[in-house]
This record gives structure tokens, C-alpha cells and sequence, in this order.
């Protein structure tokens, strides 16, 4: 009997996108740029998280930058590529990979980041419009309530609701910027920031998660 997607020669490349993808985003940048400037290794201070916001915890604002822009390239580029010389299928593979990638990398045995900034290069990348939003439902919460985790947690909540809602606007093709595929993908990124931040939700249910600018 027929595997119901087809046999290896037809499902190898969405296997092998989603590799790819898995592999780019597996890049611990954090971490290489603060040894690469001497900084040591960033999983030894703070959190212990590879992402932008323990590297500033090093003190050196423009690798928190830089950080950020990469991990959030990465996403952004496996995908724009994939959906470029393939299709829109491709790239949401991809995309879900590289996010897996960062959030589990090989290279760390499988210990990364809590995937935010990847979330988001991967939304710009996807639907720029959602992704654009969920940027300033970010910086929205976190400057009202000076809380980044919260402000993570709400924006990652409503992505799939942007999507869906660009899906039902009257645009000339909606479709090009929300479908099905693209609203899974953003739930399943946003389950698995919940799950990464399950210490950051703890400490907020008891009033005690640190707010931004305070040590």
C-alpha cells in the first residue's frame, strides 16, 4: 500500500528543506560572536541563554545587535530561498526547521536559545504584514510593562490570530499573505516559545520576573 504523502522520491525534498532549514538555524551566533570577542562563553553568565538578550548581559550592546539580526536572518533567509527556487511549501518546512534549529541545536547538544528573534525573522519572512505586527504587540507590552518575556509570550499567542485575520481581509490576494499552512506554523513556533519560557511564566505568575532595565 502507497505511503499516503508518496514514496521517498517524492517527500526527500521537504525532508531535505526542513533539514537544511534545521541546520542554518542551528548556528549559535550568540555564542560565536562573544568568544569570537573574547567575552567567553555567554551560556556561563546570566541565563545561560545563546540568544541577544543574555549577550548583552556581556556588556557589548552591538553584539546583542548583531545577534539579534542573525539569529533573526536566519530564519528570514532559509525561508525567502526555499519559497524563491521552490515553493511556498519548501518554505514553511524550512522556516519550522531553521526555528527548530535554534531552539535545538545539534551543535549544543540540542540546549539553544528560546527562539524569539528566529520566530520573528521567520514571520517578516512568511507574512511580513503578521510579522510586523507581532513586532509592535512586542514592543507595545514591553514598554508599557517593561516585561520582555510577557511581551514574547503575547506577541508569539497572536501571531496565528494575524495571519488568520490577513487571511479574511478584503486584499486583492490575501492568500499571499496568510493561509493554512502559514497559521500551523506559526502556532507550532509560538507553543514551543511557551515551553521555553515555562521558568520566565513561573516567575511571572508570582510577581517576580525581572523587568527591563532593572538588574
Amino acid at each position: 500500500m502507497p505511503e499516503p504523502l508518496g514514496d521517498l522520491s517524492f517527500t526527500w525534498p521537504f525532508f531535505a528543506a526542513c533539514l537544511i532549514g534545521y541546520l542554518i538555524g542551528s548556528i549559535p551566533f550568540g555564542l560565536v560572536l562573544t568568544k569570537l570577542a573574547g567575552l567567553g562563553d555567554v551560556r556561563k553568565i546570566g541565563s545561560g541563554n545563546i540568544g541577544a538578550t543574555n549577550v548583552l548581559r556581556t556588556g557589548n550592546k552591538f553584539l546583542a545587535l548583531a545577534t539579534l539580526i542573525l539569529d533573526g536572518g536566519k530564519g528570514a533567509v532559509v525561508v525567502l530561498l526555499a519559497n524563491h527556487f521552490l515553493t511556498q511549501d519548501y518554505a514553511v518546512l524550512a522556516g519550522g526547521g531553521a526555528f527548530l534549529g535554534h531552539v535545538f541545536p545539534v551543535w549544543l547538544k540540542f540546549k539553544g536559545g528560546k527562539g524569539v528573534a528566529t520566530f520573528i525573522g521567520v514571520l517578516l519572512a512568511i507574512s511580513w504584514p503578521a510579522g510586523i505586527a507581532v513586532i509592535l504587540t512586542w514592543l507595545l507590552i514591553a514598554f508599557t510593562l517593561r516585561l520582555s518575556s510577557l511581551a514574547a509570550l503575547i506577541a508569539a499567542a497572536l501571531s496565528p490570530v494575524y495571519i488568520y485575520g490577513l487571511m479574511q481581509a478584503p486584499l486583492i490576494n490575501s492568500t499571499y499573505f496568510g493561509d493554512l499552512q502559514r497559521i500551523e506554523l506559526t502556532a507550532f513556533m509560538a507553543v514551543l516559545i511557551f515551553i521555553r519560557h515555562h521558568e520566565n511564566i513561573v516567575r511571572l505568575l508570582k510577581g517576580q520576573e525581572p523587568r527591563i532595565g532593572k538588574k
